[in-house]
C-alpha cells in the first residue's frame, strides 16, 4: 500500500504517473510495494525469476554481466526516473534474469508486481511510452558500449572514461576494469602509463585526475 508520501516521491521521479486514471491509480496504490534496500544487496542474478519492475526514487542499481572466465562488465545503472531494461525484457518474455543487479547505494523504490506492470502497459499509453522509450534509449547506449569494447583500444577507452571525471575517484583498479569490461592487470598497466605522463596520480583505492584536457586530447574527444 502506497502512502501520499510514497506517491509524491514516485510522481516526482516518474511524472508520467500523474496522468494515470483513478482506477489505475488505485490499482497501483493497493498492489505496489514501497521498498528501502541498503547498499550492497544483490537484487537479481542469472537464473532468478522476475517478480516485477522496480521504479527507483532514490539511490542506484548497477546491472552487470559476468563472463565464464569471471570478467565483469557493467552494462548500465538504474537511477531515479530510469527503468531496468533487463527486468522489462524478462517481464515481456516471461523469462528469468541473465544478468546481475546490485544496489550501489541505499535504494528507495516502488515495486510493481508483474500483473500490475502488464495492466499498466495495456491500459496506460503514457506508461507504455515511458517503458519503450527507455528501452530504446538503453539499447542505443548498449550499442555504443559494444562499439567501444569491440573497436577501441583500452588506453583510448580508459582515457575517455577518465576525461569526463574530474577530481578524485575513490575506486580500485578492479572496479574500473569492471566498468570497462577489462581485466585489472591491463587497467593497472595503462593507469601507470597515464601517471607517468602526469595526467593522473595513483593512491590506495583512489585516483586523482590531474589533467582531464590531456586525457581528452589523447582520446580524441
Amino acid at each position: 500500500m502506497l502512502t501520499d508520501t510514497h506517491w509524491h516521491a514516485l510522481e516526482s521521479t516518474y511524472p508520467t504517473l500523474k496522468t494515470l486514471p483513478p482506477a489505475l491509480r488505485q490499482a497501483v496504490s493497493s498492489q505496489a510495494q514501497w521498498q528501502h534496500i541498503p547498499a550492497g544487496v544483490t537484487l537479481f542474478e542469472p537464473g532468478t525469476s522476475c517478480p516485477g519492475l522496480a521504479l527507483v526514487t532514490a539511490g542506484s542499481i548497477r546491472v552487470s554481466k559476468l563472463s565464464e572466465s569471471g570478467r565483469k562488465l557493467v552494462l548500465y545503472r538504474v537511477r531515479p526516473g530510469d527503468t531496468c531494461v533487463v527486468t522489462t525484457g524478462c517481464l515481456l518474455q516471461g523469462q528469468h534474469y541473465d544478468a546481475f543487479g546490485e544496489t550501489e547505494a541505499d535504494v528507495d523504490a516502488v515495486a510493481l508486481p508483474s500483473p500490475l506492470f502488464n495492466q499498466l502497459l495495456d491500459q496506460a499509453p503514457p506508461f507504455r511510452t515511458l517503458i519503450f522509450s527507455q528501452f530504446a534509449q538503453r539499447l542505443e547506449s548498449l550499442m555504443m558500449l559494444v562499439d567501444e569494447i569491440a573497436f577501441h583500444k583500452l588506453d583510448i577507452r580508459l582515457a575517455r572514461w577518465l576525461a569526463v571525471r574530474s577530481g578524485t575517484l575513490n575506486m580500485t583498479h578492479q572496479q574500473i576494469a569492471d566498468e570497462l569490461g577489462s581485466v585489472r592487470e591491463l587497467v593497472t598497466r595503462v593507469l601507470k602509463q597515464f601517471a607517468d605522463e602526469g595526467w593522473i596520480r595513483l593512491g590506495r583505492g583512489r585516483i586523482d585526475v590531474l589533467a582531464p584536457q590531456a586525457l581528452a586530447r589523447f582520446a580524441q574527444l
